[in-house]
């Protein structure tokens, strides 16, 4: 991003669009206020369509213009000062989807900007811009969100809160937008014109639908859940909790779907968000009715405490072993209120215990903040962000509620518990899925870790190999000129003699070298790799006939190396003592747990006890060249030859 605007203004925006998301009530699973809870048996009349849609156009317009997110930032500053005055001006239904528009595109243009941030060299500070886009969220469901503030002296205080957080971040982000007037492709996924560039297309429209899906299940009747559930619809009205985590479990299904539409990293990002967000929905509800009673500033520092803990541990290089750390913190906690409360921790909040609630907020906020940054860096690469931080995860973790509430039983009766606190009182689930979180936050880093390496690995073999041409073109040059010439005037000049025919090999050989079918050095490095089929095919020679399977033939680089030299030594001997004009042939087989090497002539053959004598005199070209390099690497050698009909040596080696 120093070659686009630097990162100081693209920063100064960030942090603003955080203050937009940070003020306005939200909740506090998803961030997204959602036009309707996802539900069944509602229709929509009139002027509520303005409603159903204003959510779903102005998060689909948002993910298409991803790149021009410092625009997305001052789109929402603008539009959430204006809904501060709407209800002056305004009727009651423009006040509600003014609502929408702030939270779509500030959420859009936070998470655009830290995956700009991410793709070009900024990973801490795009780590951390993610992590407090949840974390901004969070804040203002624990400031905002609980309903009695609103009533008696609170309100006002929250209110010039709010109005304060609006225009500040509406303020920073006109600021950094006079800097950032441009496009930012690194915000974006692959350029135009590439192979994948049609991820510009699936992205946003994966976004767009999981929004809209809340459109057709809603008008799903109790009769048509019981019909899929196989059950009657009398059942589903006595126990409208099964029915509504039928629901969700649909939309579970079908949003996993269109996660896995946008790519196999967007879907697990979005499952690691989700989890979270469902995770710490129990706890914070439960502290902020505990905190109730308590002024505001405890809960602002108890909030901000663990979104700058949270923040701190996604801006370093161990990101994911701190949102391990947090989620497993925070799952302890929880599991210590439970046993505290025996069983019952509702009790906190009914006691209004202003301490084990400020804790639970540290901890929850501070481990949802990190794993949203861990989750972040994977999905950087694929332009992935935007959308499975930002509708994909935020629909999935209000499915995964929904679908909760089938859990959230009265041991005794088997029915939900008729309290506002019911799901507070199972917070032993939230405590599971935070351990969930980690294991998945952690899975998630350590695969995009091999995968990073893995291209590593192949951006250094194709340096390696540019490299190896251009030397090999830098030698073409002088070799052609001197060396090449002569062995050929040398074969035109004497072409009956021994020296013409190795001229001639000699000549073809560099050839093939040149060519790129050779190398000057193998390759013999700790676990480096070896095509043997090419390095016998370079073999071929006028009499010298090489037959290899189709397909390479791959070998650890220093048993290749030792084969081909055997192989070698043996073209050598037939030369010397096979007798003018003997044909050799070379045939490769690929086994499964081996290579199987043949060199085959029509020569003079061996006469019976010339091998052992050979090795009396010390003549131990066979001995060691051949059988002696095999035997060192666990291979055998065998030596078939009869005089007058040839020789056949045969080298086998296990991979």
């Amino acid at each position: 991003m120093n070659t686009w605007t630097g990162r100081r203004p693209a920063l100064l925006a960030g942090l603003s669009g955080c203050l937009l998301l940070a003020s306005t009530p939200s909740t506090v699973s998803s961030g997204l206020p959602l036009f309707a809870t996802i539900g069944h048996g509602r229709e929509f009349h009139g002027t509520e369509w303005a409603l159903v849609l204003t959510p779903i156009v102005a998060v689909g317009v948002s993910l298409c213009l991803v790149r021009r997110w410092p625009y997305l930032l001052a789109i929402g500053g603008l539009t959430a000062g204006w809904a501060l005055i709407a209800p002056r001006s305004s009727g009651y239904l423009a006040e509600l989807c003014l609502q929408f528009v702030p939270q779509a595109t500030a959420l859009v243009g936070v998470l655009a900007c830290a995956q700009g941030l991410l793709r070009e060299g900024a990973p801490g500070l795009g780590a951390a811009l993610a992590g407090l886009a949840l974390g901004a969220r969070l804040f203002g469901s624990v400031l905002f969100g609980s309903v009695s503030p609103y009533y008696g002296n609170g309100a006002s205080y929250l209110l010039h809160w709010r109005s304060g957080l609006v225009w500040i971040g509406a303020a920073g982000t006109l600021v950094a937008l006079t800097r950032l007037r441009r496009a930012d492709p690194a915000a974006d996924g692959p350029a135009a014109g590439s192979p994948r560039s049609w991820q510009r297309v699936r992205l946003p429209l994966a976004g767009t639908l999981t929004m809209a899906l809340a459109v057709p299940l809603s008008f799903l009747s109790t009769s048509d859940v019981a019909a899929l559930m196989g059950v009657s619809a009398g059942a589903l009205q006595r126990h409208q909790y099964a029915e509504v985590a039928m629901v969700g479990a649909i939309t579970l299904v079908l949003t996993a779907g269109l996660a896995a539409l946008s790519g196999l990293w967007s879907l697990g990002g979005t499952m690691t968000v989700a989890i979270v967000q469902a995770a710490v929905a129990a706890p914070l509800g439960l502290a902020i009715y505990a905190l109730q009673l308590t002024p505001s500033p405890a809960r602002i520092l108890g909030v901000a405490a663990g979104i700058a803990i949270g923040g701190v541990a996604a801006a370093t290089r161990w990101r994911v072993a701190a949102a391990g750390t947090l989620t497993v913190a925070a799952a302890t906690t929880l599991f210590i209120a439970y046993a505290a409360t025996t069983g019952h921790p509702e009790r906190l909040a009914e006691q209004y215990r202003v301490i084990p609630a400020l804790i639970i907020i540290v901890l929850t906020v501070a481990a949802g903040t990190a794993v949203a940054a861990a989750a972040a860096a994977p999905l950087a690469p694929r332009g992935a962000v935007p959308v499975a931080l930002g509708p994909l995860a935020g629909v999935m973790s209000v499915a995964g509620l929904q679908t909760l509430q089938a859990t959230y039983l009265d041991s005794r009766t088997g029915l939900p518990a008729s309290s506002v606190l019911n799901a507070q009182s199972h917070l032993t689930t939230s405590a599971l899925l935070m351990l969930v979180t980690g294991a998945a936050a952690g899975g998630l880093g350590v695969a995009h870790y091999l995968a990073e390496r893995w291209a590593d690995r192949k951006r250094a073999e194709q340096i390696r190999r540019e490299a190896a041409a251009a030397e090999r073109d830098r030698l073409a040059r002088p070799i052609h000129d001197g060396v090449l010439q002569v062995l050929a005037m040398v074969q035109r000049q004497d072409g009956g003699s021994q020296l013409a025919t190795l001229a001639g090999e000699q000549e073809a050989a560099l050839r093939k070298l040149l060519a790129g079918g050779g190398t000057l050095v193998p390759d013999t490095r700790p676990g480096s790799r070896a095509d043997l089929r090419a390095a016998l095919t370079e073999l071929a020679a006028p009499g010298v006939e090489v037959a290899t399977p189709a397909e390479a033939v791959p070998l650890a680089g220093a048993k290749a190396t030792e084969l081909v030299a055997a192989v070698r030594a043996a073209l050598d001997n037939v030369r010397r003592h096979a007798g003018d004009g003997a044909r050799v042939w070379i045939l490769l087989e690929d086994e499964t747990d081996g290579v199987r090497v043949t060199v085959r002539d029509d020569g003079a053959g061996i006469p019976a006890g010339r091998l052992a004598e050979a090795e009396r005199d010390g003549r131990l070209g066979v001995a060691q060249s051949m059988r002696g390099r095999i035997t060192d690497l666990n291979g055998t050698t065998t030596i078939d030859s009869r005089p007058g009909d040839g020789t056949e040596v045969e080298f086998w080696l296990p991979r």
